[in-house]
């Protein structure tokens, strides 16, 4: 993936007294591409800001929040669809990633874990975090799906109130009660 304003930090270089911030900004051009390689009509405003600090005597921790303006097709009629992204990140550096064991299977992974390399690099976890964060079905104002039926030549089509036998029988027994809303 195109990473924008790559400034890997190097893990030695990096001081375990006080944090080092990071603010990126990626220009035109690098927004531009990161866009065409996302699917995205648009993408404005991207800002990863930040800071790397030392958690413990060997690892790392990620703090920093995201924020853009993409613009992406509608799901329904490829209108352009504005969407406002926050994102809050966190990423733990850890120099021993710790085993799994079979009792923890039910647990959910924790995604914010990432085994501690020679370098940390804000430009790669903030083309990740946009990724993830974009909407999987943008919807444009108003657009909604239609009903769509496809059958054989010269045959009715299913509608959705036939893929639904019980609403039928419910409908029956109002009848035969007498409560026939139809009657009303």
């Amino acid at each position: 993936m195109t990473n924008p304003s790559s400034q890997a930090l190097k893990v030695q270089e990096l001081s375990q007294n006080r944090p080092t911030r990071f603010s990126l900004i990626p220009d035109s051009s690098e927004l531009g591409a990161l866009a065409e390689e996302l699917g995205l009509l648009g993408l404005r405003k991207l800002r990863f800001e930040g800071e790397i600090k030392a958690d413990g005597k060997r690892d790392w921790r990620l703090d920093g929040t995201l924020g853009a303006t993409v613009v992406q097709p509608c799901v329904v009629t490829l209108a352009p669809v504005t969407t406002r992204i926050e994102e809050p990140v966190t990423r733990r550096y850890l120099a021993e990633i710790p085993e799994e064991s079979e009792e923890e299977v039910e647990m959910a992974e924790d995604d914010s874990i990432e085994e501690l390399g020679a370098t940390i690099d804000p430009a790669a976890v903030m083309i990740e975090t946009l990724a993830l964060a974009l909407p999987l079905y943008p919807r444009a104002d108003g657009a909604e799906m239609g009903a769509t039926a496809y059958t054989e030549p010269g045959k009715e089509a299913l509608s959705d109130a036939d893929l639904k036998p019980f609403a039928g029988l419910a409908a029956l027994r109002d009848k035969l009660a007498g409560d026939d809303p139809a009657e009303g």
